[in-house]
């Protein structure tokens, strides 16, 4: 429609939460014409004074023309454009202003800078038990974190309705953030902007480009939408990506090559600290089994090309309510198994019963290993890995009262490739420990010692093998089992069910499974302290009763049995288990 500056009583105040930029001035108005179907009607003026400015209102106007089809679809989850104004001669004529729905509402930016936007926006969207179970859920309130997950399923699920509606239209919106997309209140969904910059998938091709370049385009513009889904959706839950900063960290963490499956040991070991929201996004995203984090990694995944689609994300478990039942994929398995194991190890509670569960999760993550060929593992393994926790000993303190006190901090395993030829499968690991030495005779409130670190070098050659399930022995259980050997027999207990034989890629239990074999040669300890202690070899001895004896004697590792873009599982000459976690590759150790 086109309209006149008298058409409008201009209102006294700026609109706020629209999302206004430099180049833009943005008020409200009231539609004056009787004769209008917006007669009495807020509207949104959005004057636009530069070129650029007035290349996006006219783009939004030629989309409204190209999705008018679906004009349900579009009012739903789209800003409404009703036109512009025309100019008079004496007015600016490099000025264009474009007439856009105003929903009474503010953009998700400003929702989250509210104190207490749960409530408000609860109350706002008037969200009830009818509301939930259209995203799977059979319950309302209840703790903070189980209401801000329910919202959080709401808002994503409505994003992602909408942006698929783009993709389907053969579109991108190119500009997906928090201060684009606005919560409306009286029809209660999502507004993914004005649309000013989304673009043709097949727009500006060339005319001698052919289908797979135009496939190229368009894989690569819904993946460029996805990781702007992906970046909002880290913000709506980890509360601290709100402050430009701590952003740029986390993009200056993935700029790194890090790899986004590893951003919960980023997250925690780095942005968390002293954080005004505590654990709440973490919590979060940690619930079914750590099915949030494995959502955001695959929607700010490296590789545009891994990125999830809108349809896959609206079927992913993490959006989806306990009333749904959605069958998992064997990626989620894996992922699912690998999230609870860390879990367990973090508590920090290793009696019987924790490290049975712990030995059994990383034996079935080792019947499911998704890279059995050492090629895979020549890709996967160069990293730094910290160690998590040892089915063979117990790491850290105990209740000894030894003569030397040593508090141990980070284990890394660093590993590097000697060359990126394929033919050269030479491996080259360092064990890097931590530690501080207590020096005075109690242990101070502080834990403030002198700091040290050990390192071990040793050089490997990465060859297939097997590993061998003796069926037939009963093995004893020693005093220092750790409940490993217990639990190859609730293994293949467990693979007998019915539910696990529709998940196993084999039908009993195997006699041998493949695995990355690890030979290794010459062996170079180093010790280094920030400060002089008078009994060098007591502290030694002492770290080394407290770590597992494979992380000082790296010969002892023989063969890699789990690994993916998160998760390692070496084994040791003793059948013992190491399990590790990716590591930020630019991150310092406490």
């Amino acid at each position: 429609m086109q309209f006149k500056w008298s058409d409008f009583r201009i209102l006294d105040r700026v609109s706020i939460g629209h999302g206004g930029r430099a180049d833009e001035l943005v008020f409200e108005a009231i539609v004056q014409v009787p004769d209008s179907p917006l007669f009495n009607q807020g509207v949104v003026l959005r004057k636009l004074n530069t070129t650029r400015a007035q290349r996006r209102g006219r783009r939004a106007i030629e989309v409204f023309k190209k999705l008018v089809r679906r004009r349900l679809l579009y009012h739903s989850y789209s800003m409404q454009v009703h036109g512009y104004i025309t100019n008079n001669l004496s007015d600016d004529q490099y000025s264009f202003t474009l007439v856009h729905g105003c929903h009474g509402s503010f953009s998700i930016r400003h929702w989250l800078q509210q104190s207490d936007w749960i409530p408000t926006l609860e109350a706002t969207l008037a969200l009830d038990e009818e509301s939930f179970r259209r995203v799977g859920d059979d319950t309302t309130g209840g703790p903070a974190v189980s209401r801000q997950l329910r919202l959080i399923r709401t808002l994503m699920r409505d994003i992602l309705i909408g942006v698929n509606y783009l993709h389907s239209h053969g579109l991108a919106h190119t500009e997906l953030r928090l201060e684009n997309v606005h919560i409306s209140p009286v029809d209660r969904h999502i507004k993914v902007g004005i649309l000013g910059n989304a673009a043709d998938f097949n727009g500006d091709v060339p005319s001698t480009s052919n289908a797979y370049s135009t496939m190229d385009r368009r894989q690569m513009m819904i993946a460029f939408d996805m990781r702007c889904v992906g970046f909002m959706m880290a913000k709506m839950v980890l509360q601290e990506l709100m402050d430009p900063l701590i952003f740029a960290k986390l993009k200056s963490f993935l700029a790194k090559g890090n790899d986004p499956s590893s951003l919960r040991e980023f997250f925690v070991t780095t942005l968390n600290t002293n954080s005004e929201s505590g654990n709440t996004g973490v919590q979060i995203l940690d619930r079914n089994w750590g099915a949030g984090w494995h959502l955001l990694s695959l929607l700010i995944a490296t590789r545009p090309s891994e990125r999830i689609s809108c349809l896959d994300a609206l079927k992913h478990p993490f959006l989806c309510g306990p009333r749904w039942r959605v069958a998992p994929s064997m990626d989620i398995i894996r992922w699912g198994l690998g999230s609870t194991a860390v879990k367990i190890s973090e508590e920090y509670i290793y009696r019987m019963p924790q490290r049975q569960r712990l030995a059994h999760f990383i034996g079935l993550m080792e019947m499911l290993n998704p890279y059995p060929k050492p090629n895979c593992w020549l890709e996967l393994l160069p990293g730094r890995w910290r160690l998590l926790y040892s089915t063979g000993k117990h790491i850290g303190l105990t209740l000894r009262q030894p003569s030397t006190r040593a508090l141990i901090g980070n284990v890394h395993l660093t590993i590097t490739r000697a060359s990126e030829s394929i033919n050269n499968t030479s491996l080259s690991f360092t064990s890097d420990i931590r530690f501080t030495a207590i020096t005075s005779k109690d242990w101070p409130h502080n834990k403030i010692g002198a700091a040290g670190k050990l390192q071990t070098l040793s050089q490997f050659r990465l060859i297939a093998g097997k590993r061998l399930y003796l069926k037939e022995e009963k093995k004893n259980i020693g005093k220092f089992s750790m409940g490993e050997p217990d639990a190859e027999e609730g293994l293949a207990e467990k693979l007998e069910t019915e539910k696990w034989k529709k998940v196993v890629p084999f039908k009993e239990f195997p006699s041998s499974l493949p695995v990355a074999k690890l030979v290794s040669g010459e062996i170079e300890v180093t010790m280094n302290m920030n400060d002089h202690i008078d009994s060098p070899g007591s502290v030694i001895g002492e770290v080394r009763k407290q770590i597992p004896p494979e992380m000082f004697d790296l010969s002892k590792l023989v063969c890699g049995t789990y690994i993916d873009s998160r998760l390692l599982v070496l084994r040791c000459v003793n059948g013992s288990a190491l399990l590790f976690t990716r590591s930020s590759l630019d991150h310092k150790s406490m």
